[in-house]
């Protein structure tokens, strides 16, 4: 399967090893504009599968609208797709390997997510692999679709 052709549900049955060789193995891209659709693919590693990735995007979190010209980005949540949750956005050097990341910094914008940091690469034309840190620790993988 080339780049080209990799979408979402190519991305929700490869394990955590195959997520993060993609992830390492792909440019920065862009940091991209406008509405992004987000489906959570991994918890604590483990791939959460169609149905329960589906789940949390109808009850808690659909996705982040980026906003180029504020460098800055808002999370969609609840099922009315509230735009809350503000979070920087810039590049900088990526905690899971060398190289740069689209790097997505709660700290200084939110006091309730101020310890969580996400960093996304562009691994397909439109199609983003993130990857969100409580402090230091990995939590979860999501992709964004644009």
């Amino acid at each position: 399967m080339t780049l080209q052709a990799l979408k979402t549900t190519d991305l929700m049955h490869m394990s955590q090893a195959e997520l993060d060789e993609l992830y390492k193995n792909s440019s920065i891209g862009t940091i991209p504009e406008g509405n992004g659709k987000g489906t959570v693919i991994t918890i604590g590693g483990f791939g959460l599968g169609p149905v329960l990735s589906l789940l949390i995007r109808l009850i808690a979190w659909q996705g982040k609208v980026f906003y180029g010209d504020r460098e800055s980005l808002l999370n969609k949540l609840t099922p009315f797709r509230i735009r809350l949750v503000k979070a920087e956005v810039y590049k900088g050097e990526s905690w899971l390997c060398d190289g740069e990341s689209i790097i997505l910094d709660y700290s200084k914008t939110s006091f309730v997510a101020q310890k969580i940091r996400d960093e996304i690469r562009e691994v397909a034309p439109g199609i983003y692999l993130g990857n969100a840190y409580w402090g230091k620790t990995r939590l979860l993988n999501f992709i964004l679709e644009f």
